[in-house]
């Protein structure tokens, strides 16, 4: 047996787990709502990943591959509902209106243009085109790295956006691998080693927050 012959249980568990990676933002809502204030968190995994799961949604029309159409599907509804939370909770409802705005039009710009391109060259550049977009996106929490390392604390970056991402960039790999495409390949290595090295800032830096409310349930 090749691995051809895995090529739906594959699909079906990177899309479940994909599913998990994308449900994994409802923790980050919880902490909102708790908090009362979207301030302090990044809205880009959200509304990056509504632009990204539209772009990566046109990818699959043009493969014609169902497994990776109804993650997208899932993904720019899940991420929609997320935004919505930080919005409403959000004190610069401007800001993020502008920021909203700025993700539109951009993601409009690429979705023309897939439109427009030969339909002999789409699928490779329009390929290149959200590889490029998916690594700046999976390494946008890196943006603070500098605040981490000042700070020595990770209480900024998604913990488990990111360790799910970690799993399914994996997954997809093994995907990419069956149905031998280079695009799907070369993202999910990038992918997965960004996440890795994402993770291991949480082994450097521990959060301060979950450390004061460990020694705030001990005292309790």
């Amino acid at each position: 047996m090749g691995l051809e012959d895995y090529r739906e249980a594959v699909a079906t568990c990177a899309s479940i787990c994909t599913m998990g990676q994308m449900l994994a933002g409802t923790l980050i809502c919880k902490d909102i709502y708790r908090k009362g204030s979207s301030k302090g968190f990044d809205p880009m995994p959200f509304l990056g990943g509504i632009g990204m799961c539209i772009l990566m949604l046109q990818y699959a029309w043009i493969l014609g591959d169902p497994a990776m159409i109804n993650i997208n599907v899932f993904g720019v509804l899940t991420n929609t509902a997320y935004m919505a939370v930080y919005y409403y909770y959000s004190h610069h409802t401007k800001d993020t209106l502008a920021l909203i705005g700025k993700v539109a039009a951009f993601v409009m710009v690429f979705l023309t243009y897939a439109q427009v391109e030969n339909s002999e060259k789409i699928e490779f550049r329009f390929g290149v085109v959200v590889t490029v977009l998916l690594f700046l996106l999976i390494a946008s929490p890196l943006v603070h790295l500098g605040e981490i390392i000042k700070t020595k604390n990770t209480d900024i970056l998604p913990f488990p956006l990111i360790f799910m991402g970690t799993i399914v960039s994996f997954q997809w790999l093994l995907y990419g691998l069956i149905i031998n495409n280079v695009f799907v390949i070369f993202q999910n290595v990038v992918g997965f080693t960004l996440s890795v090295m994402q993770l291991s800032l949480f082994v450097i830096f521990p959060s301060k927050s979950k450390a004061k409310a460990s020694i705030q349930e001990k005292k309790d």
